[in-house]
């Protein structure tokens, strides 16, 4: 997992509440034995609607989802996490976020931002004014700033969290972490307990 302390850049709004896996990454995507290509399958259901917020030429490169309430329901797919990162984002933002998904998204370097619905609703409708605003979500001062109509508002996340993020720590580096100790007890141990 690759450090991250800002990731700056512009939004997608995904009008939409309670979004689940399925609707993320539908399950025929699950069938793959490689980690990679999840990106063609990211909405796919929704794709077809060339209407969808995702087949607008406007929103094209943005790198932050911006989403309704219980974003990420549903089972524990840890390939919907993977889609989102190959489709481009870095990071989204909303109301709540399931627990299962949001921690697949902490162990995968996708960052999920919590804002209140109110403050969501603030950056829908500056990205649907101008789809170029700049949206800088800031791990180390635990900030969203939209400078384009002066938001600058903090947002939760634990700290062992937080040093995850910005260490680029997934669960094996945070075990190594400890390979001092680990190597130390194992020498302590006696033989027949190894």
């Amino acid at each position: 997992m690759k450090a991250v302390r800002v990731v700056s850049g512009t939004g997608v709004p995904l009008k939409r509440s309670d979004v689940d896996t399925d609707q993320i990454i539908p399950a025929d995507w699950l069938k793959r034995v490689e980690r990679t290509g999840f990106e063609k399958g990211l909405f796919s259901t929704w794709r077809d609607d060339r209407d969808f917020v995702l087949n607008q030429e406007e929103y094209q490169g943005a790198s932050i989802l911006v989403a309704g309430p219980a974003f990420g329901v549903g089972s524990s797919r840890e390939h919907a996490v993977w889609a989102i990162q190959q489709g481009g984002f870095d990071a989204v933002i909303a109301p709540s976020f399931s627990d299962i998904f949001r921690n697949n998204c902490t162990k995968n370097g996708l960052v999920p931002v919590v804002l209140p619905e109110s403050t969501v609703e603030t950056i829908w409708a500056a990205i649907e004014a101008d789809p170029t605003t700049e949206i800088v979500v800031d791990l180390e001062q635990m900030t969203v700033e939209v400078p384009a109509v002066g938001l600058t508002v903090s947002f939760p996340m634990d700290e062992p969290t937080r040093h995850r993020y910005l260490n680029g720590l997934d669960d094996i580096a945070l075990t190594l972490d400890h390979a001092g100790a680990i190597a130390d007890f194992e020498q302590r141990r006696p033989a027949w307990q190894r």
